[in-house]
């Protein structure tokens, strides 16, 4: 069976963009099926954005309202940053489904329904009282029945599958259809089967019979008269390809370690939305990385601190839930100033919450989620593939200041793609460790005084100008020293328990952390340099916020956008952009935790827009949280 050419002339129409979404049972293959739409997507040149949605539950019941799963794709000609608000089309494959993610269809939208699924028992699961197909209820929708359980069957017959492995192809007979609507090619979805399913030919074909019989479905039959055409999007020239924000977070670490040359050591317990970072790195030995799997969180904790310790990169991942039990290894990792990488992948919270929901609710945590004057730095990168450039970041902090280093990611982020402009490797900055050979602190690099202490004795506390001590490795003949979590001497690092001391080492972790804002880069105004409303984020709110400000700027409002990647500290020029403006509105996914150290920092009467739903921020709410302001 192949893809044939349209027996009848098809009316095409040219559209800027279009957002679509996948939603069945978590047992419906639709994150792949929308992951499929993605790569194909990316790979004909539209700038894409998505939104993976599914149950934490590891199999809820089938065709129930909690077992809906759902992957959304937007895709466009122009640059985009969300994964759209409102659907153009959704594609549901039960009651269920249909239920949950009809509220987010377009007047006029595009619904494609497997008609199969409607029997009394789909629908009592789904809790309707009538058939949503015949009641009227959907007038207001393009509504597109296809009896696809049927038409799958018919598809794959001749593979001789059992009934419930022929019906687990359908995800593919919907994406067929869906690609046929939409002008995508089948050849890198067919590439990507044949390799996956290459050793189990009768599964194999059954899946290419099921996504040629979707795509010529499409073809055939007359109540879909219509396909749309999504121009290539104009960006800057290179080579691209679609990533995760997990994926681009383990690439930046690894190429953070070639650049540093050293082993990067990644030791993590799984958790969701952090464990793809543990999966993807350990597939990535060939770059001399190690992964290690620990029996719990605060084992990742430490076997992180002790590779760092021992002269590698310590890494470790994990999501709220695990920075809790992480957290008196990280106080050790402060007290012992050695560079540890610490990845929060948020998600709803409290205790287990919302496991793969995404929230922004840890910045707090990771300011002060430790007993005593505890400084660390805080990054958060703003999209996917910024997630690479921040990991990068990570790295070359905590080695270049001896210090632990959040890096604050979310499920949004994590989870959803776009394209990455792959950079050469010329491109990246070059991080540069010198490790002590001598006493003395030679190396081959510059020395350091020995100061005070004994002659010829190693200064484990003897500071460099950024206020960071030597990283010494263990083994090396006249680096002996203490180490542990009881507070040093300056200096010499012996244990001290004097009151001038400790507030001396105290302040001077502190400075130490202050320190990183003279290398990193200014805060940056997008939009108006000054005006009426300053629209202030971090992390995975970028998107939704330049969407609206772009929005707002086209109205002839005087109103600019910042977004904090370096949260502590922050950049130096923060106070100078805030007097540049009247108002300010902060948006987040949480109860305002960001809003509260600016207020108390900066004393800018600042406004929250605050949203716990374990769901990403939609551009219109912001934009009416901005009407607000210019109508008030």
């Amino acid at each position: 069976m192949s893809a044939t050419a349209p027996t009848s002339p098809r009316r095409v129409e040219e559209v800027d963009s279009i957002t679509i979404r996948f939603a069945g049972d978590s047992g419906d293959g639709m994150q792949v099926a929308g992951t499929q739409f993605t790569n194909v997507s990316a790979i004909m040149g539209n700038d894409i954005a998505t939104f993976p949605d599914f149950p934490a539950e590891i199999r809820a019941p089938a065709g129930t309202l909690a077992g809906v799963s759902g992957f959304q794709v937007h895709f466009a000609n122009t640059d985009i940053h969300t994964p759209g608000d409102s659907l153009n089309c959704l594609v549901v494959m039960n009651p269920a489904a249909l239920k949950t993610n009809i509220k987010d269809l377009l007047p006029d939208g595009i619904l494609i329904v497997n008609s199969d699924s409607f029997g009394a028992n789909d629908l009592a699961k789904a809790k309707y009282a009538n058939n949503p197909l015949e009641d009227g209820s959907l007038k207001g929708f393009r509504i597109i029945r296809v009896p696809i359980d049927t038409l799958n069957r018919e598809a794959v017959k001749e593979c001789n599958l059992a009934m419930r492995d022929a019906d687990r192809c359908k995800n593919f007979f919907a994406l067929g259809l869906v690609f046929w609507m939409f002008e995508r090619s089948l050849d890198s979805t067919i590439k990507w089967l044949n390799a996956k399913f290459g050793k189990k030919p009768d599964i194999l074909k059954a899946n290419l019979d099921a996504l040629k019989a979707g795509y010529n479905y499409g073809d055939t039959v007359e109540v879909m008269p219509v396909q749309y055409r999504v121009a290539k999007a104009k960006i800057k020239p290179g080579t691209y390809r679609k990533l995760t924000g997990n994926e681009a977070l383990s690439m930046g670490l690894v190429a953070a370690a070639q650049m540093a040359e050293k082993t990067l050591v990644c030791a993590s317990y799984p958790i969701t939305p952090a464990s793809d970072i543990l999966h993807t790195l350990t597939e990535m030995k060939h770059f001399g990385v190690k992964t290690l799997q620990a029996e719990d969180e605060i084992a990742a904790a430490g076997m992180a601190i002790g590779a760092s310790y021992g002269g590698a990169l310590g890494i470790t991942s994990t999501s709220g839930p695990g920075v809790c039990l992480k957290s008196e290894a990280v106080n050790l990792a402060v007290m012992t100033e050695l560079p540890v990488v610490i990845i929060d992948v948020q998600r709803g919270g409290p205790s287990t919450g919302l496991p793969t929901k995404t929230e922004q609710a840890d910045l707090l945590q990771a300011f002060f989620g430790r007993n005593g004057e505890s400084p660390v730095a805080v990054i958060a990168p703003r999209s996917p593939s910024d997630c690479f450039d921040m990991a990068f970041e990570a790295v070359r902090i905590a080695t270049e200041f001896m210090v632990p280093t959040f890096l604050l990611s979310d499920g949004y982020i994590a989870n959803g793609a776009e394209p990455w402009l792959i950079p050469s490797v010329d491109q990246l900055p070059k991080i540069t460790i010198k490790h002590p050979t001598t006493p003395n602190g030679t190396s081959n690099g510059p020395s350091h005084e020995n100061g005070a202490g004994e002659p010829g004795k190693f200064l484990p506390y003897k500071r460099d100008e950024k206020l960071s001590r030597p990283w010494a490795i263990p083994g090396t003949p006249g680096l002996e020293h203490r180490i542990g979590g009881i507070e040093k001497q300056d200096v010499t690092g012996n244990i001290n328990y004097e009151a001038g001391n400790h507030e001396h080492m105290v302040r001077t972790r502190a400075q130490k952390v202050a320190n990183i804002a003279q290398t990193i880069p200014d805060l940056e105004v997008e939009g108006d340099q000054e005006g009426d409303l300053l629209v202030i984020g971090w992390g995975g709110t970028y998107g939704s916020i330049a969407t609206a400000v772009q929005r707002a700027r086209r109205q002839g409002r005087k109103i600019g956008q910042v977004h904090f990647r370096y949260l502590n500290p922050f950049p130096k020029n923060t106070g100078e952009v805030f007097k540049k403006f009247k108002h300010f509105l902060v948006p987040e996914l949480n109860a305002g935790q960001l809003l509260l150290l600016l207020r108390g920092m900066y004393l800018i009467d600042a406004k929250g827009l605050n949203k716990v739903q374990g769901r990403p921020f939609l551009v219109s709410e912001i934009e009416d949280a901005i009407d607000g302001f210019f109508k008030n």
